[in-house]
């Protein structure tokens, strides 16, 4: 007798042996047809897996959150299976699920995007056969004979230790796999490969470059057809794109990874960093600058020497090496060290906008999202133990300010004390409690990571929404214990006892070039008025009428509303349509009655048109939305 516990608590009792299939069919044949996959005692297995001792089973269907993983894990063996069908001499390495869909990394000739058909055509050949997926254990010794003409799947398995090893048979096609996989390969009714490119063995640019070909799968045509619909759209943001357009950044051969910003895209970013003052302000920070280079006797004293050394840009001088910054934080102690403080100054809210430097490799460079030199707004605020979870609930209310002005929502989510980690319990649970208790009396749902905080303190990381539904992890907020102690920073309690403080680091742009990256993206270069680096193109429809105009240039100039005027000799259609690719929130034309009447025509990025606007009621309106940062581009209706 085998019985089986279902989620609900229900027990079915079996005569026999049975796979979880067996169970499915048990409940009904439409849940059967509909499952993928099961949990067999908390972990995920195949369907067909045999169950002979009494068991907690929960059946893994089609709509199950973890069924799309698997989906994606059989799909990438249907690409390699189809792959090698046609490139014989191919050899496989590995082929992982990632957020979007799968990858395949193949030692084989090049493909491009002509080559996806084919190889699609053949991928939908495998799934009309309906090939089941049958898993093998084999020894050590049977997987390296298996694979004896198979060099990268040969360095995988010798490293794994001796024991079993896990194989999935598909046909003609076997693959190294954990697994789980789907029954067969019929239940890939949605396939797609996307893109390809190169990438080294192991990452290691002294091995062989393969090519890594991308794909994803869905349960439903609909879903891939979703999917393929928000890459599109995705693309038309694409703010390398924008950004190029609109004149606002580029890049240079010559500082790979660092951005140069031109005067339109400073207006952008002077707009960022004035909001940011202004908020800050408010909330009770005071700003600090502290120097790009610092010794080295700094970095190994904070730790970065001995952990960070390989993402650092030194230098040597007079005979002492030095390291360009790739945090603020170290500069920040020597601050607060500087004068003895009391309990009465605490807590001590102390910001930073610094330019830092981290090597990055230049394979993972991607526009303003991935770059080497990038300005931080850092924040280290200095505290005692009790004011933990009021200083935290302050920044989760200033985070909220802030990201709701450019219209983002956001999660949150907790992570906990890590395996390795500095400092004792006392220290960790007061640390945590401060976190949780902040997170209650914020009063949002919240996700928690066991064992994913930082080394020196528990940490929440603020994940934004952008117009797409995409997630960046932009903000975040850590408790850091391990600088103070290093530092040895004090303060003197109400008992006249010296204390360590506690200290939070937290950025809310994070990266402001990867943010302003975002932001392009996220409202695909129309960006609200406040933001936008140009705010009002003036258009005179003739010659004449220039005069006019720039004496409103000059007007709108000095009540500090960035206006350009299209003096060019082209017909008012063009400079309208030239001014409606640029984003230009209002464009205002001048003819000869606007010019009797001291007034303007204002058209909206709709193509709206408001006539006989005077320029004190638009430079009233103006200001307003500016002053107010409202996100409405319908301004004039």
């Amino acid at each position: 007798m085998v019985r089986i516990t279902l989620p609900d608590g229900s027990i079915k009792n079996f005569e026999n042996a049975l796979s979880g299939l067996d169970i499915a069919k048990s409940i009904s044949e439409g849940l059967a047809r509909n499952c993928v996959a099961m949990e067999l005692d908390g972990n995920l297995v195949d369907l067909d897996t045999i169950i002979s001792d009494d068991s907690k089973v929960r059946l893994v269907t089609a709509s199950d959150e973890k069924a799309l993983e698997i989906l994606r894990h059989s799909a990438a063996h249907v690409m390699a299976q189809a792959i090698l069908h046609i490139y014989k001499d191919a050899k496989l390495t590995i082929g992982p699920v990632v957020e979007d869909g799968f990858y395949y990394d193949i030692d084989m000739e090049p493909v491009s995007r002509e080559d996806f058909g084919k190889i699609e055509a053949e991928i939908k050949k495998i799934i009309s056969a309906k090939i089941p997926f049958k898993r093998k254990l084999v020894s050590k010794e049977e997987a390296l004979k298996f694979y004896k003409d198979e060099p990268y799947k040969l360095e995988i398995i010798s490293e794994l230790e001796d024991g079993t090893i896990s194989l999935y048979e598909q046909g003609d096609f076997t693959d190294l796999c954990r697994g789980p996989h789907l029954p067969h390969t019929g239940f890939i009714k949605a396939i797609k490969m996307t893109k390809v490119s190169g990438a080294y063995w192991r990452a290691d640019q002294k091995k062989a470059q393969l090519q890594r070909i991308y794909g994803t799968a869905f349960y439903t045509k609909k879903e891939l057809d979703d999917y393929l619909h928000f890459i599109e759209e995705a693309k038309k943001r694409n703010h390398r794109k924008i950004g190029m357009v609109l004149d606002l950044f580029s890049f240079h051969d010559e500082a790979p990874g660092m951005p140069f910003f031109h005067p339109k895209g400073m207006s952008v970013w002077e707009a960022l960093i004035s909001y940011w003052k202004i908020e800050h302000r408010a909330a009770g920070y005071v700003e600090t600058k502290t120097p790009i280079m610092l010794n080295r006797s700094l970095w190994e004293r904070s730790g970065h020497w001995e952990n960070y050394r390989e993402n650092m840009y030194t230098s040597v001088v007079d005979e002492t090496e030095y390291a360009i910054k790739p945090m603020n934080c170290p500069g920040g102690m020597l601050l607060f060290g500087m004068k003895p403080h009391s309990y009465k100054d605490l807590p001590l809210r102390s910001a930073e906008i610094g330019l830092v430097h981290r090597h990055e490799l230049s394979g993972v460079l991607s526009g303003l999202f991935r770059v080497r030199a990038f300005h931080q707004d850092d924040a280290h605020i200095f505290m005692t133990p009790e004011q933990i979870e009021s200083e935290i609930l302050g920044v989760l209310k200033l985070v909220e300010r802030i990201y709701s002005t450019f219209g983002l929502s956001f999660h949150l989510e907790l992570s906990t004390r890590p395996e390795k980690s500095i400092g004792n319990d006392e220290q960790w649970a007061v640390a945590t409690k401060g976190l949780e208790s902040a997170l209650k009396t914020y009063g949002v749902d919240y996700k928690t990571n066991e064992g994913d905080g930082a080394f020196y303190g528990p940490k929440i990381d603020i994940h934004i929404k952008d117009a797409l539904g995409r997630t960046w992890q932009c903000g975040t907020v850590q408790l850091d214990m391990a600088l103070p102690e290093r530092f040895d920073l004090s303060y003197i309690d109400k008992n006249n006892e010296k204390c360590r403080p506690i200290m939070i680091h937290r950025v809310i742009y994070g990266s402001i070039e990867r943010f302003f990256g975002i932001l392009i993206e996220h409202f695909a270069g129309k960006f609200p008025l406040w933001m936008a680096p140009v705010q009002a193109a003036l258009l005179p429809i003739n010659d004449e009428l220039i005069p006019y105009a720039a004496g409103i240039r000059d007007v709108l100039e000095k009540e500090g509303i960035r206006t350009e005027l299209d003096s060019r000799t082209e017909s008012l259609k063009k400079k309208i349509r030239d001014a409606q690719l640029s984003y230009v929130p209002l464009i205002i034309t001048c003819g000869p009655k606007e010019m009797e009447s001291g007034t303007v025509s204002v058209r909206n990025l709709s193509g709206k048109i408001k006539y006989g606007v005077t320029i004190e009621d638009f430079v009233k309106i103006v200001l307003f939305q500016i002053k107010e940062r409202k996100l409405d581009l319908e301004i004039f209706e």
